[in-house]
């Protein structure tokens, strides 16, 4: 079912977009004729709409790929962190209805995740099929400690340590296990980091952190009966299986699984695994018995909402 090797390239329009006073850009990959509906790509703080290209042009012979850089991340403005899930996923609705789509499928990875979650609640009626990955219901215990010292770095302006301290907190121990591409995708998440102005990266990492701290990652609303996929890299540290496993709990018509030699960053390493998965889902191929994941779970629905990981 990979879709990675279609040809030709797809037409790339950018729309400037604004929601409550804060520019944003919306990116839309277009190859038709669409085999599904139109597919929204909601990357974490590591990544910007750059990030999704090979899965954005993999994807694009099924259905139109919106990549965003809503407000607070990648080049949009950046956003103060009073504002929060609300409001971000308010944006997301923003952009859905300013690119004249009515219903889409819904991809959210991390920081993402959330967002995707707080839209699902909000606006049900606008989403075919939700896929989570390496997300969980709430802020890692691990996060507060460490983003402490990358504000103190910041403070330093230590640029450099903050970069590299950032990429390793993606990635998964060299040694832990056998993950694809592992080394590649690691140098890219650097460098990433390390190519961000000081400007942005304080947008990405205090900005960031203040509107964790202040705001609910995850609030136990009603949730409704959308197909959901959730799934985690198999050394996912961030974001581990048994995170993913409370989160697609919580969903009520949701599976689980694991994408084998990967950890957060299944997007890079594994990327026309990713494709595939994603391509699958949203077309209602079955996803049970992939070769690279592991076998599929369904939680069920949960006698109450879970507090966290």
């Amino acid at each position: 079912m990979s879709m990675s090797s279609v040809a030709p390239s797809p037409t790339m329009t950018r729309l400037p977009l604004s929601f409550g006073g804060f520019g944003f850009t919306a990116e839309v990959a277009q190859q038709g004729p669409n085999a599904a509906a139109p597919l929204v790509v909601l990357g974490g703080p590591a990544q910007d709409r750059f990030s999704w290209v090979r899965p954005q042009m993999g994807l694009a012979p099924l259905c139109d790929v919106v990549t965003l850089d809503l407000p607070g991340y990648g080049e949009a403005d950046p956003l103060p962190p009073r504002y929060g899930l609300d409001f971000l996923a308010a944006a997301v609705r923003h952009a859905v209805t300013e690119l004249g789509f009515r219903r889409v499928n819904l991809f959210g990875n991390c920081f993402g995740g959330a967002i995707a979650l707080r839209f699902v609640q909000h606006y049900p009626a606008a989403v075919e099929h939700l896929v989570l990955a390496g997300t969980a219901l709430a802020v890692p215990a691990a996060y507060e400690e460490a983003a402490a010292r990358w504000l103190t770095l910041l403070t330093d302006q230590r640029y450099e340590e903050t970069s590299r301290e950032l990429a390793a907190w993606y990635t998964t121990t060299p040694g832990t296990g056998v993950i694809k591409r592992h080394a590649a995708a690691a140098r890219r998440l650097h460098r990433h980091f390390a190519e961000l102005t000081p400007a942005r990266l304080r947008m990405t990492v205090v900005d960031h952190h203040h509107r964790l701290m202040n705001h609910e990652w995850y609030r136990p609303e009603p949730l409704p009966q959308v197909p959901a996929l959730v799934f985690t890299g198999e050394y996912d540290r961030l974001a581990p299986p048994a995170a993913g496993r409370a989160v697609a709990t919580a969903l009520p018509d949701a599976v689980f699984t694991t994408v084998k030699h990967a950890d957060q960053l299944v997007h890079w390493e594994r990327t026309e695994e990713f494709i595939d998965l994603l391509a699958r889902f949203v077309t209602d191929i079955p996803v049970d018995g992939l070769s690279y994941c592991t076998a599929l779970e369904r939680p069920g629905i949960p006698t109450q909402y879970p507090g966290g990981v």
